[in-house]
């Protein structure tokens, strides 16, 4: 079945193992939320472990048009909660969804984009648990003054508890991949964060971009802003900045603006 269905052109790795796509599902702690976010559903071994789990409603994002209709054939789940679309040019607000936890195995080459987009409806969003490249996991979980920490880490740190929670071996997909996936879990933090996002990714991205260099070199293009040179963390580099003190950057060239 996974031959029949499998398309290269959207980085398909099928789950086959229903024990790991149980445990995924079990991850989800159905808290202060009642509806639940499926991307890429695929062949739906996730799906039937969510249909299951006290959720009152589940939608299913998925861009295969031949997977679409498998899932309208095979699973008890009303059809205008299987969208066809790609989950990057989907907004939560057309649909009027508020409060919602997203699951998934996601596409490798994507898997970015899809965190950036979260972030992007992070007020929405309380959980997340997904399946990442291995190498990307870590990045996402990293912390500073590591090789891994990174753009992703501060930004989806910011705003998210993130926890690596098992490593998943290449065999249990088809096609199999080259790379090990890993299940991460991210839970939004409690604590509202006061800053300017659109700032905040700005910073994090021009700063982490030129890593080598001292922030106060890579971040001329804020040199024109009032006493930039007392901004604090200018001597250090990306990779020496904790998240708080990346917030803290932030809302300091915000202030001199």
């Amino acid at each position: 079945m996974h031959k029949l269905f499998f398309k290269k052109k959207f980085d398909q790795h099928f789950l086959k193992d229903h024990n790991i796509a149980k445990k995924i599902v079990n991850h989800l702690s159905f808290k202060n939320y009642n509806t639940v976010v499926e991307v890429g559903p695929g062949l739906g071994i996730l799906t039937q472990y969510l249909l299951i789990n006290p959720c009152n409603h589940i939608f299913l994002i998925e861009i295969d048009e031949e997977l679409i209709s498998f899932l309208k054939k095979n699973f008890s789940i009303s059809k205008n909660r299987i969208i066809h679309r790609d989950f990057l040019k989907w907004n939560p607000e057309e649909m009027k969804l508020k409060n919602f936890a997203i699951i998934g195995n996601f596409p490798y080459n994507i898997s970015s984009q899809i965190l950036f987009h979260i972030l992007k409806y992070n007020q929405y969003i309380p959980e997340c648990i997904g399946m990442f490249q291995k190498e990307v996991a870590k990045r996402i979980t990293s912390h500073k003054g590591k090789k891994t920490y990174g753009i992703l880490s501060v930004l989806v740190q910011t705003f998210y508890d993130v926890k690596y929670l098992f490593t998943v071996k290449e065999k249990v997909f088809f096609p199999t991949p080259n790379v090990q996936s890993a299940v991460i879990s991210l839970k939004r933090k409690n604590e509202t964060v006061y800053c300017n996002k659109n700032m905040l990714f700005q910073c994090v991205k021009v700063a982490f971009n030129q890593r080598r260099k001292k922030l106060k070199n890579s971040l001329q293009l804020f040199n024109h802003i009032s006493n930039f040179n007392r901004i604090p963390f200018l001597d250090k580099r990306a990779e020496e900045l904790s998240v708080k003190e990346f917030l803290q950057l932030t809302k300091e060239i915000e202030i001199r603006k």
